[in-house]
């Protein structure tokens, strides 16, 4: 009974957040451009649906392209930091750097180089940006993490540098490496969007460019839908990978 309650409680007050919404609404009768009713976001999520999914998918595809372009260039230079003090301590100022620039500040450069022509390769780039952080720190903490005890026997038995990384560390960083990207998932979202946003957002066709179409109109049930749409692709991907680092760190604490 506790385990169903505990699954229904969110939905509850889900439910109870709408009803209050709608009965304000209705009651103060607030003009719908300021503030639509549930009622009016659904109708309009329903009327829209075919373009906010594809608008959506536009998003979705370009965050996991950027994602995987963050987590290439976050490993890889984890791993060579990993083998060098002195470059983690070189590349270590630089990813700070990069990781408290804001993107909006970065967008007019990106687009330079990226090109008028190109607004999906900018938003690509700039939300890379986005997520190289948590995954390279990830990278790097578990890279560090391994048991010192077990450094030392494969110093004993001879192991070389590349042994040792891919047979101890790259295996102890696992569950660092897992977290690293369920958080970059979350931002590399955040970022495509708000890249779309700085980095002209009519030629990638996502979910920020419905979100100014609709502002600029005043239609304000559409602008919150596409936010529904959002939303509920920012919680499916949580999930996801939620999902995935449990069942991977279950295999990995089973070996």
């Amino acid at each position: 009974m506790n385990r169903l309650a505990d699954r229904l409680a969110p939905w509850i007050l889900i439910g109870l957040l709408l009803a209050g919404w709608e009965g304000a609404c209705r009651a103060l009768a607030i003009p719908s451009y300021r503030l639509p009713p549930p009622s009016a976001v659904a109708a309009a999520l329903i009327a829209n649906a075919p373009l906010l999914l594809a608008s959506a998918w536009n998003t979705f595809a370009m965050a996991m392209i950027a994602l995987a372009l963050a987590s290439f260039v976050a490993c890889t230079i984890a791993l060579a930091a990993s083998l060098s003090n002195p470059l983690q301590r070189a590349v270590g100022p630089l990813a700070v750097a990069l990781q408290v620039t804001p993107v909006v500040a970065l967008a007019p450069l990106i687009q330079i180089w990226a090109g008028i022509d190109h607004p999906k390769a900018a938003v690509v780039a700039l939300t890379a940006v986005v997520a190289f952080f948590p995954i390279y720190s990830g990278a790097v903490a578990g890279l560090s993490a391994s048991d010192p005890d077990l450094e030392r026997l494969f110093d004993l038995y001879g192991a070389t540098p590349l042994q040792g990384l891919a047979k101890l560390r790259i295996p102890s960083a696992v569950p660092f490496l897992l977290e690293g990207h369920k958080v970059a998932v979350g931002l590399s979202l955040v970022g495509a969007v708000v890249a779309e946003f700085a980095a002209g957002s009519g030629g990638s066709q996502g979910l920020a460019w419905r979100i100014l179409e609709a502002g600029n109109r005043l239609q304000t049930a559409r602008m919150i839908a596409a936010l529904v749409v959002l939303a509920m692709m920012g919680g499916a991907l949580h999930a996801a990978f939620s999902a995935l680092e449990r069942r991977l760190l279950a295999r990995w604490l089973g070996r």
